[in-house]
């Protein structure tokens, strides 16, 4: 049979991270392409206790249908969390609960775009959010990155030749996949810009919790008055990503268009999975996000000290990271970044990510690769990037 798949999708590749991942399961091979939260970091004691109280003295809570916008104690805590700690959540801001932060990028954009809109985004920038972009139908404008964030003069530059574009795509915060911090000053002329030219804001962060050094920056969110500026935050990387729980505040009319597009993908995100993140956030919460941050210095650290160890003296460079779970290292001048990936994977049985995964034009020229800190074990760490490094002495010296 001929199937004719949508406009939206029929062009749509699957996600390259996802597929490596796939050649990598029940193999011999490390993969330093996942993005995966490190299996020392999940709190399971503390999980296993919550469920089973729910389960034995609020089991139809839990089990139950609920409302779309999720979980109002959830909601609630999230709304007196956000705003004590980050400042985030201005008088005309609401908030819902999601499948995961990556929903909240497939309701905004939903809410806001036709077929043929533009959407702005980081370039590189997260897959998984290019892709939930594309498969609706929107044209993507990719900004590049600078050492300090998006280029601000090459943003406007892209506002005024893109017209219809409906929202800027950010993750300000130890960026995927570049690991860079946008400067408090990016920040403030985004958000100028955003209400210069009448745009909003999806302000995706994922990482921000995770900070194990230097200071932290403000949201843009926080510098908002709750007109332009729709915040993503996540629990899959301080709690569980298997819980798929994530949430949006942002003004109270796109959000309540956010939330009846959500009424029609999945009536409402799983309610014992909220629950659990509610109880989890009334006890030390402080102190496991510190752990968190202890453990992921320790492994960034490491990974940074075997990259200059390994891959520095054959012409890689890369971008010391404060936080988050990624490097991003870029080959040298003239290098087959994809014949590299390749025979990384089959000759080394190492995964790493190729860059041209994250770039808004996917045939876009691009020598850079992402590795990730979080997942492997010190020992395997250790061995991949040795073996990395044979390769770019075999390819690079």
């Amino acid at each position: 049979m001929d199937y004719k798949f949508s406009d939206g999708l029929k062009s749509l590749n699957p996600s390259v991270i996802r597929e490596i991942l796939k050649y990598a399961a029940g193999t011999s091979v490390i993969s330093l392409a996942a993005g995966n939260p490190s299996p020392e970091a999940f709190p399971t004691e503390a999980v296993a206790r919550i469920s089973e109280r729910l389960l034995r003295e609020r089991p139809i809570d839990a089990l139950q249908y609920s409302i779309t916008e999720g979980y109002t104690p959830l909601r609630q805590q999230l709304r007196e969390y956000m705003a004590a700690k980050h400042n985030v959540g201005a008088d005309g801001d609401e908030i819902i609960i999601t499948a995961g932060a990556q929903q909240v990028m497939s309701l905004l954009t939903k809410a806001m775009c036709n077929a043929g809109d533009t959407v702005i985004c980081d370039d590189p920038a997260f897959v998984g959010a290019l892709n939930a972009f594309r498969s609706l139908g929107v044209k993507l404008c990719g900004v590049p990155m600078q050492a300090d964030g998006m280029d601000m003069d090459a943003l406007e530059t892209a506002l005024k030749a893109h017209p219809n574009t409906k929202f800027i795509y950010t993750i300000p915060n130890f960026q995927n996949p570049t690991g860079i911090t946008a400067s408090l000053d990016k920040r403030r002329r985004m958000l100028a810009l955003a209400k210069q030219y009448g745009v909003l804001i999806l302000e995706d962060n994922p990482y921000g919790d995770l900070r194990f050094e230097g200071e932290n920056v403000p949201a843009i969110k926080s510098m908002d008055d709750g007109e332009v500026v729709v915040y993503a935050g996540s629990f899959s990387k301080v709690l569980a990503p298997g819980l798929r729980v994530g949430y949006a505040i942002g003004p109270k009319a796109v959000l309540q268009k956010m939330t009846v597009a959500k009424q029609g993908e999945d009536v409402h995100t799983n309610i014992w999975a909220q629950m659990i993140c509610d109880e989890f956030m009334r006890g030390d919460f402080e102190a496991h996000l510190q752990t968190l941050r202890d453990l992921y210095r320790v492994k960034a650290k490491k990974l940074m000290s075997l990259i200059d160890e390994h891959l520095v003296p054959y012409g890689v460079t890369y971008h010391p990271i404060q936080g988050g779970l990624f490097v991003w290292c870029d080959l040298p001048a003239g290098a087959d970044m994809p014949a590299f990936c390749t025979r990384a994977v089959k000759e080394r049985q190492v995964a790493v990510v190729p860059g041209s995964a994250f770039l808004a034009d996917e045939t876009a020229a691009c020598r850079s690769i992402r590795l990730n800190h979080s997942t492997p074990t010190m020992e395997d760490m250790e061995t991949a990037v040795a073996r990395l490094g044979e390769l770019a002495r075999e390819m690079f010296a």
